[in-house]
C-alpha cells in the first residue's frame, strides 16, 4: 500500500497551561517518593494523562470518598475547591497539597470579597464544572450560575449585580453577555476574569489552522476549554477533526501529501499529540 506522506506539524502553543503543569509536577514529585497520592477529582480533564498518573500511584477520589478519608495527603487540582473542602480536611486531619491555579485562587478571592460586601453575583460558567463549584462555594451557594444568556430569560434578576466568569470561557461571549444584560436595563459591574493563557490561544489557533489542509484537534471529551478551542479550529478550517486518542484517527479523512496541523486543549499532554503525529506519519 502506498504511503500518504503526510506533512505533520504540532502547534507549539498547544498543550498544558501552567496551572495544569504545576499540579502534575506536584503530584509526580510526591509519587516519586511515596507509593500513592489521593487526588480530589480528575487531576486534568484528559483520560489518557489521568491513566498515566494512575499507573504511578495517583488515586482519584470524589467528594463522597473524601468524607471517609482520614490522616492522608490529598491533592487539590488546578480547578480549585470550595471552602467546605478545606473545613472537611481540617476535621479529618487530611494534609492538603494545594495545586489550585493562581488565576483561579485570585478569582475565588474576588468573588468572596464581592459576596462579603453584600453584592449579588452572576457567574458565566458551566454547571457542575469543578472550578464553578469552587467559585459558587465562595458565596455560600448564592451566586447564580448560567451557561447561556437564554437561561436568564425567565429569571427575576436583581436590578444591579456583579458579573464574573469561569476562567476558561470565551472572552467575546463574556462581553456579548455583559452588553446584552446592560441593554436589558440592568446595572452590571463586569469583572473579566478569563485566563489570558487560555484566551490568547484563540488568536494563535486562528493563525495556526489556516496554514493546513486538515487539522487534528486532540482533547479529552470533558474539557470545557477543548470544546471552545475546537470551535475555533472548525471556524477557520472546516477540515478539522476532534479526537481523544490515537485509536480515533481515521485514515480516510486524509489525502496523500496533505499538510496536517495538530493542536490541543490546555489539558492535552504533549506526549499524546506526539503519538498522534507518529501515527499520522505512519499512514
Amino acid at each position: 500500500m502506498m504511503s500518504y506522506n503526510l506533512k505533520v506539524t504540532i502547534d507549539k502553543s498547544s498543550g498544558f497551561c501552567f496551572g495544569v503543569v504545576y499540579a502534575i509536577d506536584m503530584a509526580e514529585d510526591i509519587l516519586d517518593n511515596e507509593d500513592y497520592l489521593y487526588c480530589l477529582g480528575d487531576i486534568v480533564h484528559n483520560d489518557e494523562e489521568v491513566e498515566r498518573l494512575r499507573a504511578k500511584g495517583l488515586r482519584i477520589i470524589d467528594h463522597d470518598a473524601l468524607k471517609d478519608l482520614q490522616n492522608e495527603k490529598v491533592l487539590i487540582r488546578a480547578h480549585g475547591e470550595a471552602p467546605s473542602t478545606y473545613e472537611l480536611a481540617m476535621n479529618n486531619n487530611l494534609t492538603l497539597i494545594d495545586a489550585s491555579c493562581p488565576v483561579v485562587l485570585k478569582l475565588q478571592n474576588r468573588i468572596k470579597n464581592t459576596h462579603d460586601d453584600g453584592e449579588k453575583i452572576l457567574i458565566f460558567g458551566k454547571h457542575g464544572h469543578a472550578e464553578v463549584i469552587g467559585l459558587q462555594g465562595q458565596t455560600d451557594g448564592e451566586a447564580l450560575v448560567f451557561m447561556d444568556i437564554a437561561e436568564l430569560d425567565n429569571v427575576e434578576l436583581p436590578s444591579k449585580f456583579t458579573l464574573y466568569s469561569q476562567t476558561t470561557k470565551s472572552v467575546d461571549k463574556f462581553y456579548q453577555i455583559k452588553d446584552e444584560l446592560i441593554n436589558r436595563g440592568y446595572e452590571v459591574k463586569a469583572n473579566d476574569t478569563i485566563c489570558r493563557q487560555v484566551s490568547n490561544r484563540y488568536d494563535e489557533l486562528e493563525k495556526f489552522v489556516k496554514d493546513f489542509d486538515r487539522i487534528v484537534f486532540v482533547s479529552g471529551k470533558k474539557s470545557s476549554n477543548g470544546k471552545v478551542l475546537y470551535d475555533v479550529c472548525k471556524k477557520y478550517n472546516d477540515n478539522s477533526y476532534f479526537i481523544s486518542n490515537v485509536e480515533e484517527l481515521d485514515q480516510s479523512w486524509f489525502q496523500p501529501n496533505d499538510k496536517i496541523g495538530i493542536c490541543g486543549a490546555t489539558s492535552t499532554p504533549m506526549w499524546l499529540m506526539e503519538q498522534v503525529k507518529a501515527q499520522l506519519e505512519s499512514f
